[in-house]
């Protein structure tokens, strides 16, 4: 009898144990995660041509090295599933089929796809020949040397995005349309090694609205709440970043701001443009 009783405790155990506990190896965590990477991006509201009465296009400078931007620039290397966003956006583009398109194009409008080779190319990635000595015969050889995308010089993202003013809601609106990754890394002196000038390169662009799926399926790190982590979708269209404005649609064939203002002025004339759009708004409004 005592037997029997063992077994039927043992037996209600086993169909006890939830669904989401079922086949967890991983011991590191007590429940798993599906919120996040069962996460589909919430799709744009439909907006009318006729409803739109004001509409800008404004670049933003996403400095990753800024305290709020951290989560955004690591992981440098990925840490099992987490990755950071040019990581993930690389990911994208090796095994989802995000598209990456050429930064030559003046008007960014994301008509010139980019290759893998290419992507590769931008951020200085594949095989290279080097000249070394062999350690037995005293020779010079040809070594051929893989190199990897060197993904922590990515310390900047370029936003573009559309400012609309929604008059069926009477509220101002904000669309990102598309991302680019900057390098910024010491140039190399003629012997390889680095010196003070510092370079600012753009990558490619990627197509925001394409890469959401992505972005929301993926965590982005929460340093105060570990159970409490967004998607990366989620931090975009929260706008939990701190940027800057660097540039407004223009008649200058959408000059940037420090093609003629340096330093300090042209962070002035950036927070002079964050004003000059929130009084846009202000005097869309009827008192």
């Amino acid at each position: 009898m005592m037997k029997k009783l063992v077994f039927l405790l043992i037996g209600f155990m086993v169909i006890a144990v939830p669904d989401n506990m079922k086949g967890q190896d991983n011991l590191q965590e007590v429940y798993v995660r599906e919120n996040v990477p069962l996460k589909k991006p919430v799709p744009y509201e439909y907006i009318r041509e006729a409803d739109v009465m004001w509409s800008k296009i404004i670049y933003r400078m996403i400095d990753l090295r800024q305290k709020q931007n951290l989560a955004l620039y690591y992981p440098t290397k990925p840490i099992g599933g987490r990755m950071n966003f040019v990581d993930l956006v690389l990911y994208g583009i090796d095994n989802e089929g995000v598209r990456a398109f050429s930064t030559n194009d003046p008007l960014n409008e994301f008509t010139a796809q980019m290759t893998i080779d290419q992507v590769d190319e931008a951020f200085d990635a594949g095989t290279d020949t080097t000249r070394t000595t062999d350690p037995t015969t005293g020779q010079l050889i040809d070594v051929v040397v893989e190199n990897e995308r060197r993904t922590d010089q990515v310390k900047k993202l370029l936003v573009k995005e559309k400012w609309f003013f929604d008059k069926n809601h009477s509220v101002m609106k904000v669309r990102i349309i598309g991302i680019s990754p900057i390098r910024v890394y010491n140039r190399l002196d003629d012997q390889g090694m680095p010196t003070e000038e510092i370079l600012q390169e753009q990558t490619f662009w990627v197509y925001f609205p394409e890469i959401r799926p992505i972005l929301s399926n993926h965590e982005i790190f929460n340093r105060h709440n570990d159970s409490q982590r967004i998607s990366y979708d989620d931090y975009f269209m929260q706008r939990r970043f701190d940027s800057h404005i660097f540039a407004v649609s223009n008649v200058y064939d959408n000059r940037w701001n420090n093609s003629y203002t340096m330093g300090v002025d042209a962070l002035l004339e950036a927070k002079k443009q964050k004003e000059w759009l929130f009084n846009i708004e202000h005097d869309l409004w009827e008192y």
